[in-house]
């Protein structure tokens, strides 16, 4: 899936540099920082949403606060919007999430999480799924986050998803 990404970005660079080449107009790079997390850019150095033309990167949201698993989670998505929103895409722009959980240790650790984080998700991409990531790791920066939430998004590719993929046989 790495390798995946990186070309993809690789692409977008590519295609921008030779735009550069033949005359056209240069991407612009916006950062854009949503009320109330101008430390992460000052104190931290990372900006939480770039825009580059239609693409927009989210960087890592996490579901952190107080409440359970659910509501920490329900609050990572409902943030992730605003980002989204910030640089005027939306949740169906999304086409690709990378989640880091905390808890999960194995496989059968994943299955619990996601039988709890799966209905989740499907509030807030209910069809045309994202292509996404789901990595264990033992630590997030966020105290108490629980899972933390990247997302790339391409403005304008959720007006018209298509998506024909067959039910499984059972």
């Amino acid at each position: 899936m790495r390798k995946l990404r990186d070309a993809c970005l690789l692409a977008v660079l590519l295609s921008s540099a030779a735009s550069a080449r033949a005359g056209d107009e240069v991407p612009t790079r916006e950062h854009l920082v949503p009320p109330g997390a101008e430390r992460a850019y000052h104190a931290w150095h990372y900006t939480p949403v770039v825009k580059v033309k239609d693409m927009v990167i989210v960087s890592g949201i996490p579901a952190a606060g107080p409440g359970t698993y659910e509501d920490k989670v329900r609050r990572m998505f409902e943030s992730l919007k605003r980002h989204l929103e910030l640089a005027g895409s939306s949740l169906a722009d999304v086409v690709e999430l990378t989640s880091f959980h905390t808890g999960p240790t194995d496989a059968e650790g994943f299955q619990a999480e996601f039988a709890k984080f799966g209905p989740i998700h499907h509030e807030y991409f209910p069809s045309h799924y994202p292509a996404w990531s789901a990595v264990g790791t033992s630590a997030l920066l966020a105290e108490g986050a629980v899972v933390e939430l990247r997302a790339v998004a391409i403005i304008g590719s959720g007006r018209a998803p298509r998506a024909d993929v067959p039910l499984p046989d059972h």
